[in-house]
C-alpha cells in the first residue's frame, strides 16, 4: 500500500456571481495574479509538508484554461518538489502527449526531473481531457493515435541509443538524442490515468503499466473498473499487481465525524458546482464507439448529479469523518477495489491552508499507519465480498 498526496491546485475565490463553466471559456480576467502568487506557494508548502509526514509521494497534473486546476505545466511544479523534497516519489499524472509536438520535450523534461530527483520521477502519461482539445484545438480524432506515436517515441528516446530518425504519421524528427536521459533504468515508473476507456486499459495491461481510476464517481464504478482491469491483465498473461492500479478520491480527517462535514462541505460543493462544470466537454471523435459505451454505462453517477450529503457519503465520492470512520471506510473500499496506491485529494475547492494542514497530519498519523498494517506488503489488497457483474 503506498499512500499519496495528490494536488490540483484550484483558484479558491471564483467570482460568486460568474455561473458559466470553469473551463475553456471561463473569462481569465476573472482570474487575480495577487491570489495566484499566495496559491502556487501555498500548494507548494503543502506538497513539500506530505514528505514531513511520510507520505510515500505527491501527484501533480496537466489541464489548461481553467479555475478547476491551475497547473497548466505540471513540470514545473515537478522540477520544484525535485529539489526540494528528498524522499518522496513524485507523480506527474501527467503529461497530455498529443499536446505536445514534438512529443521528445516530454522525455527531456521528465528525465530532467527524474535525474534532478535522484530517480523519485512517476511519468503520468494521459491522452488529455476533452475540454483541452478545445483550449489547444487538437483534432480529436487524431487523439488516441497521437498517443500512441508519442508514448512510443518517449520510451524509446530513453531506451535506445540516440541520435535515431523517428517517422512516424504525426511526428518527423530527423535526430532524437535527448540530453539528459533518466536515472532510472531503463525508465521511471509510468502511471496512465483513465475513464473507464477499454483501449486504456488493454494498453496499460499490456505494457504491464499502472492504471490510474480518474475520481468523482460512485464507488460501484470504480469496482467495474478494476475489475476490467484485471481481466485485461489476465488476457495478457498475468495477475495484476496491487500496485499497478490506483483510486484517487478526496478525504477530509478531522477530529470527529460531526466536525469533519462541519469544516469541509461548504468547500466541497465549492469545487462540485463551481469547480467541475465544464470538465465532462467531449469533442466528436474524442471516444471510440467501443468505449464510449463503458463510459456511459457511469456517466449518471458522475460527481456533478449529485446534490446532498447522503450521495456524497453512500458513493463514496468523498471519505470524510472521524480518523476511525475514514480508516474504516478506506479499508472496507480498497479490499473490494484491490489497489495499491491510494491517490488522496487533501486539499479540495475552497478548503483553507490550515485546514488542509490539519487533514493532512491527521490522515499521516492515524489513518495511514492503519492501512499499512491492514494491507503489508506481499498481500493481495483485493479481497472482494461479492464478484462484480
Amino acid at each position: 500500500m503506498r499512500c499519496f498526496a495528490f494536488h490540483l491546485m484550484p483558484y479558491t475565490q471564483l467570482d460568486p456571481s460568474y455561473e458559466g463553466p470553469a473551463w475553456v471559456t471561463c473569462p481569465n480576467e476573472l482570474y487575480d495574479p495577487a491570489l495566484g502568487h499566495e496559491l502556487y506557494n501555498t500548494y507548494l508548502d503543502q506538497l513539500i509538508y506530505a514528505e514531513e509526514l511520510g507520505f510515500d509521494g505527491v501527484c501533480v497534473n496537466e489541464h489548461h484554461q481553467n479555475a478547476y486546476g491551475n497547473m497548466p505545466s505540471p513540470n514545473l511544479i515537478a522540477s520544484i518538489l525535485a529539489r526540494q523534497t528528498s524522499r518522496m516519489k513524485i507523480a506527474v499524472v501527467g503529461n497530455a502527449l498529443p499536446l505536445y509536438d514534438p512529443p521528445t520535450r516530454v522525455a527531456e523534461e521528465f528525465a530532467m526531473i527524474d535525474v534532478i530527483s535522484g530517480g523519485r520521477l512517476i511519468a503520468g502519461m494521459v491522452v488529455g481531457g476533452g475540454p483541452e482539445y478545445y483550449s489547444f484545438s487538437v483534432n480529436p480524432a487524431h487523439a488516441r493515435e497521437r498517443f500512441q506515436e508519442a508514448h512510443d517515441l518517449i520510451v524509446k528516446a530513453w531506451t535506445e541509443p540516440g541520435p535515431f530518425e523517428w517517422v512516424s504519421k504525426h511526428y518527423r524528427i530527423r535526430y532524437v538524442n535527448p540530453w539528459p536521459r533518466p536515472l532510472q533504468q531503463p525508465h521511471p515508473e509510468i502511471w496512465i490515468p483513465g475513464a473507464g476507456s477499454v483501449e486504456t486499459m488493454e494498453f496499460v495491461a499490456r505494457n504491464r503499466y499502472a492504471y490510474m481510476g480518474i475520481p468523482y464517481f460512485h464507488i460501484d464504478v470504480f469496482k467495474r473498473y478494476f475489475s476490467m482491469f484485471r481481466d485485461a491483465c489476465e488476457a495478457e498473461g498475468y495477475e495484476a499487481d496491487p500496485l499497478q492500479y490506483g483510486w484517487l478520491l478526496p478525504i477530509y480527517v478531522a477530529e470527529t465525524d460531526e466536525q469533519a462535514r462541519r469544516e469541509y462541505e461548504e468547500h466541497f460543493w465549492y469545487f462540485v458546482k463551481r469547480l467541475l462544470p465544464g470538465i465532462t466537454i467531449q469533442p466528436p471523435g474524442y471516444t471510440s464507439v467501443r468505449s464510449l459505451a463503458s463510459i456511459l454505462k457511469s456517466a449518471g453517477t458522475f460527481m456533478l448529479n449529485i446534490d446532498t450529503w447522503e450521495e456524497v457519503v453512500n458513493g463514496r465520492y468523498a471519505i470524510v469523518g472521524s480518523p476511525e470512520t475514514v480508516a474504516d471506510q478506506l479499508i472496507e473500499s480498497l479490499r473490494e477495489l484491490g489497489t495499491g496506491n491510494l491517490l488522496g485529494l487533501f486539499q479540495l475547492g475552497s478548503l483553507p491552508d490550515h485546514l488542509t494542514r490539519k487533514n493532512m497530519a491527521l490522515f499521516a498519523e492515524q489513518v495511514m499507519p492503519k492501512l499499512r498494517a491492514e494491507f503489508p506488503d506481499g498481500e493481495r489488497v483485493y479481497r472482494p465480498q461479492a464478484k462484480v457483474a
